[in-house]
Parts: structure tokens; C-alpha cells; sequence
């Protein structure tokens, strides 16, 4: 089966505040050393898919640098390979912008036509999840569908108001959409669980074309709500249950410190990075971390060419971090190139890349809200 994979990163983010200033929501660092969209890029490979184009738009620079040729995700190849696929001014198109998740793939076309491929596996760059792609593609061909979604079911409490939904049959059959509505009793009782959509769609290419070409010139933009709800009942759509973590970093500033937090747990470490083999990344020439004799440290990652004199707990630590002799960092997610200056207080905070906290001064936030600085911010 040769499959064609396209990762929409074109977004900056919701509520993801300084750290969505100077990259996209799919270039964040996450878990000491990797970028969101790490994991996608990983699920596709290990799928055996050699062709992969990645749809980017807003502050692009970061994520290009870190994708480079392809390499470390053995892309940088003759035939196929990765392709870096931004938005363009020509006479037909003079917005400089995608308007929709339908109108970024519309504008690619050029790829679809360059290809032998019979399949599109659309994934978006801004989720953490591992998955064995080929259990997906069977149930694809087992089920004759003509479109296979990736679902999950979750508690109706942790849903926001517009968030998708689907409806589905005891046999897997995808039979309707839904914008999610809150309602109060419900959500109150706790107990109700809803399905949804996890932004992974496998679907033949040549029906995706002339699904896309009857409707974004029509101004139809969104994949979900103008190309497939509308054709929902003409064509065969089935769902591939997923139970296993995932995460959506789009989403804010909230879960993105929670889910590296819980990167700090046995079983997430284990399904993320060992379950499902190896997360490739762009790799960088350091030493291990350097631990010294007044450091204290317990239950944090500490990444390559840090150097600890301080007091670390239930913390990571990004590459090149420096926290020196009296500091203290806990429960804190603080990027690479960071700096804790001696007496210094970091607690329940997300530092990015470069910051400073200058000697003697506290940063402190909630587990509920975590105090952030910017790129080079200084405290």
C-alpha cells in the first residue's frame, strides 16, 4: 500500500501565551529534549510511510531548523521524502494564508499530483501520541470503508464548548457529527463519556481530491464541517479506537506543562518512548548532565549538557539548563539554555528557552496555572 502522509502545522495554538510567540504550536519542545511534532513525524515513519509533506504557515523558522532535510527521520531520500509546505502568492491565491484545514491541503495539491500513491494519512503535527499505523490500515481494508477516522472516548467534563463529536454504530460505522454542547446536568453527574475525533483521517487520495476540489472553490475550507459532514451520507466513514495517551498541545498553556509533567510517571514514559520503540528527533552534539556534589534531585529528567548544583524536584530540565548552588526548582518545566542563579526560587512555572531568573528572586505559580516566562525573558 503506498500511502502519502501530510501533517497540518500550521497553527499557532489556543491560550499557549508567550510560548506560541516566536513558533508554532507543532515546534514546541517537550520531555527535555523533543518537539511536538516529533511524535507525529515517528508514527508515520515507523508506518513505513517514505513520503510526508508537512503544512506550515505562522512563524515557521523554528520548526524548518528543526526538521532540516529529514534525516533523523530518514527522509532525506531520492525518492519521496520530506517536504516543507508553505503557503504561496500566485494570481489564484492572494491571501498569503490558509483559510481552513481544507483549503492548506487544496493548496498542496501540486504534491497529490506528483505521487503514486493511493492512500492520505492527514495527522496533525500538534499531538503527542504513539501508534502502530499499520493497525489502522488493516482495519481500513477489513472494514471496505472509504474514509477511516482515529477516535477515542472521553469524560463529557473534559470537552469545551465546539469541540467535535461523533456518533457511531456497535460495528464501528461513523454516523454522525456533532458539535459538543455542554449540558449542565449532565456534565454534572460525571459519569457521561462522549467520542471523539482525533484529528487522524485515512482516506483514498483520488476521493480526497474530488471532495476538495467541489468545495474549496466554493469557499468551503474546513475539512470536518464543509467537506465531511456534508458527504457523510454518500460515502462509507469508520472509526479506529484509540485508548491508548494523547495529547493535543494546541489546546494551552495548562496542559502543555501537565503533559510533560506526566512525563515524570513509569507508565506515560513507558508507552511514549519504549512501548512503540524509539521518538526520532533532531539530535545535538552535548555532554551527558553534570551533576554536582551540592545538587539534590529527585523524580526530574534531566536533559544533555545541563549542569546542577542546586535543589531539583519533580522538574524537567531542558538541554544546556544551569541552575546554580542554592537554587531551587520544583515542579517546573524549564527549556533549553536556561538559567537559575544562585538563591533563586522556581516553583510550578514553565521558563522558555534562555530565560533568566536573576539571583535571589522567586517565580512562583499553580499547579492549576503555572507562572511562564518568554524566549530570553529575565526575572
Amino acid at each position: 500500500m503506498k500511502i502519502l502522509g501530510l501533517i497540518l502545522a500550521w497553527e499557532r495554538g489556543k491560550d499557549l501565551v508567550n510560548l506560541t510567540k516566536v513558533r508554532a504550536s507543532s515546534a514546541l519542545p517537550v520531555f527535555g529534549k523533543y518537539r511536538v511534532i516529533d511524535f507525529a513525524l515517528t508514527n508515520m515513519v515507523n508506518a513505513g510511510i517514505s513520503k510526508i509533506g508537512i503544512i506550515t504557515q505562522y512563524n515557521p523558522r523554528s520548526l524548518m531548523d528543526h526538521l532540516g532535510s529529514g534525516k533523523e527521520w530518514d527522509l532525506d531520500r531520492k525518492t519521496g521524502g520530506l517536504f516543507i509546505l508553505q503557503p504561496y502568492f500566485s494570481l489564484e491565491n492572494r491571501s498569503m494564508g490558509y483559510a481552513g484545514t481544507a483549503d492548506s491541503v487544496f493548496q498542496n495539491m501540486t504534491l497529490f499530483k506528483r505521487g503514486n500513491e493511493d492512500h492520505v494519512l492527514i495527522g496533525s503535527g500538534d499531538h503527542v501520541f504513539r501508534i502502530d499505523y499499520n493497525e489502522l490500515f488493516r482495519n481500513h481494508l477489513e472494514t471496505g470503508a472509504d474514509m477511516t477516522i482515529m477516535t477515542t472516548v472521553v469524560e463529557e467534563s473534559d470537552l469545551a464548548e465546539g469541540d467535535w463529536t461523533v456518533d457511531t454504530t456497535s460495528s464501528g460505522r461513523v454516523t454522525g457529527w456533532k458539535e459538543y454542547c455542554p449540558d449542565k446536568t449532565v456534565a454534572d453527574s460525571g459519569k457521561s463519556t462522549r467520542t471523539i475525533p482525533l484529528g487522524v483521517y485515512f482516506i483514498n487520495k483520488y476521493l480526497l481530491k474530488e471532495l476538495l476540489y467541489a468545495n474549496v472553490p466554493e469557499g468551503k475550507n474546513d475539512l470536518i464541517r464543509d467537506i465531511f459532514i456534508p458527504c457523510s451520507s454518500s460515502i462509507s466513514v469508520h472509526e479506529h479506537r484509540f485508548k491508548g495517551y494523547w495529547r493535543d498541545l494546541q489546546t494551552g498553556i495548562n496542559l502543555y506543562y501537565k503533559t510533560n509533567m506526566e512525563a515524570l510517571q513509569d507508565e506515560v514514559r513507558a508507552e511514549l518512548f519504549y512501548k512503540h520503540g524509539t521518538v526520532y528527533t533532531k539530535l545535538k552534539d552535548l555532554p551527558p548532565p553534570k551533576i554536582a556534589n551540592t545538587a539534590q534531585i529527585k523524580n526530574s529528567i534531566i536533559a544533555d549538557g545541563s549542569i546542577i548544583s542546586g535543589k531539583v524536584e519533580n522538574s524537567l530540565l531542558f538541554r544546556n539548563t544551569r541552575v546554580f548552588a542554592g537554587a531551587v526548582v520544583k515542579n517546573s518545566v524549564v527549556l533549553e539554555s536556561t538559567v537559575i542563579e544562585e538563591g533563586a526560587v522556581v516553583e510550578n512555572a514553565v521558563l522558555d528557552k534562555n530565560a533568566i531568573v536573576r539571583s535571589g528572586r522567586t517565580l512562583q505559580g499553580k499547579p492549576s496555572k503555572p507562572a511562564s516566562i518568554e524566549k530570553h525573558g529575565v526575572v
